[in-house]
Order: C-alpha cells, then sequence, then structure tokens
C-alpha cells in the first residue's frame, strides 16, 4: 500500500512524512540548496513533475483561485502527466510511495487550487494500478 501526502513548502515536516519532494518549477529564492533540507523544505527539488512554465503562464496563478479555472487547468496537467516521460516519472514516485513514505510538496497555501492535488491522486492511482 503507498504512503504519499502532500505538504506546503515551507512548513515544518510531519512525523512520518517520510520524503519530501519539491514538486515546484523554481526552488525556493534566496535559499541556497545547500540549505533545502536543512531549514525543511523539502529534501529533494524534482522539477519534472511540476506543472510546464507554458501551462502555468496560460493559466496564471491568481486565476486558478476560481474553481472553474482550476478545473481547466488541472485537466491541462493531467494531460501534461500522462505524457510518456512524466507518466514514467509518476510511475517511479508510486514505486516508491509503495515502499517507503514521501510527501508532494508546492508554495500554494490551499491544496484544493494547487497543482499537487492533482499529481497525488496522479501517483495514488499509478500505485494503486501497480505500474512502477
Amino acid at each position: 500500500m503507498a504512503s504519499i501526502s502532500t505538504f506546503r513548502i515551507g512548513d515544518p515536516p510531519r512525523r512520518g512524512q517520510g520524503l519530501r519532494i519539491g514538486a515546484v518549477r523554481r526552488p525556493p529564492r534566496g535559499v541556497p540548496r545547500a540549505r533545502w533540507t536543512a531549514d525543511g523544505y523539502f529534501d529533494v527539488w524534482f522539477p519534472a513533475i511540476a506543472p510546464s512554465r507554458a501551462l502555468l503562464d496560460r493559466f496564471r496563478v491568481r486565476a486558478l483561485e476560481d474553481p472553474a479555472v482550476f478545473t481547466r487547468f488541472a485537466a491541462a496537467y493531467a494531460r501534461e502527466l500522462a505524457r510518456p516521460e512524466a507518466r514514467q516519472t509518476v510511475e517511479l514516485i508510486a514505486a516508491v510511495a509503495r515502499r517507503t513514505p514521501l510527501a508532494i510538496g508546492c508554495y500554494c497555501d490551499d491544496e484544493r487550487r494547487c497543482h499537487r492535488s492533482v499529481l497525488l491522486d496522479t501517483i495514488a492511482r499509478a500505485a494503486r494500478a501497480g505500474r512502477g
């Protein structure tokens, strides 16, 4: 059974959260790489599973507060995750989640309007299907 959760980058790690993956296009501004784990941002930065720059530009982050806009964004992001390279990355993360706890993080305050909710669902489905 997969153990996967989400977190907000900048929040302190929670007990049992496991490996914290920063699923964002850009690392924290002004924070040296050596401080990412030590300061609790994330254990590994993995921009390959973040929404593409083109997708983020197309939907503009502020517009995602509108539920209809977020629904369109989530569908477009899910299509990105279905592409072969992204799908293989999701399957790798699903396989890791079946063996050890991990968490997917982003800067957004509200997970309900954040790509990490779409990513979490996609990884969880892959883990249940035994892909990866």
